[in-house]
């Protein structure tokens, strides 16, 4: 596997391309996605503001869903989770409350090979268009993807009555 050295934001039309599931949600429009993306809220570290990412789920595990920061640690989302974990997720239509923590190094390789393993295609062209890593299709090399980007949980937290 190897890696470019600096992975680009989405700019332009790549950006707002991104950006339009975003506006899918707020439509009440996020069952179209089902569980295999949801919309993240949560608060800028420096502002202080409310704001608005749609993330894929890498895996749904006992309720929690588990992500990872194709941009690696610097993205923006990640930095503000990390900041301030207490955040709000949207899947489907359901709206909840949610923890926000980082996945250990081990257990981030094993999430990254197995969604290798359910999405073989989707997963190389992720690494190689979107994370700037070209990855052979092998265990090892979508396990070296995920010693390298950052995994995150969100836990929704049960309210109680």
């Amino acid at each position: 596997m190897t890696a470019r050295d600096q992975r680009r934001r989405p700019t332009g039309l790549t950006r707002m391309l991104f950006r339009l599931p975003i506006h899918l949600y707020r439509l009440r429009l996020g069952w179209l996605f089902g569980r295999r993306l949801l919309l993240l809220h949560h608060t800028g570290r420096r502002t202080g503001l409310r704001r608005s990412t749609v993330i894929e789920v890498v895996r749904h595990l006992d309720g929690d869903y588990i992500v990872a920061s194709g941009f690696g640690a610097g993205s923006d989302w990640y930095r503000n989770v990390l900041a301030h974990p207490e955040v709000t997720i949207v899947v489907r239509t359901t709206t909840m409350p949610a923890v926000a923590t980082v996945v250990p190094v081990p257990d981030a390789e094993e999430f990254m090979t197995a969604y290798a393993r359910r999405h073989p295609w989707i997963a190389r062209q992720l690494c190689k268009r979107l994370m700037g890593f070209s990855v052979d299709g092998s265990d090892e090399g979508f396990r070296e993807v995920g010693r390298r980007i950052p995994f995150v949980r969100f836990t929704p937290r049960r309210l109680t009555p």
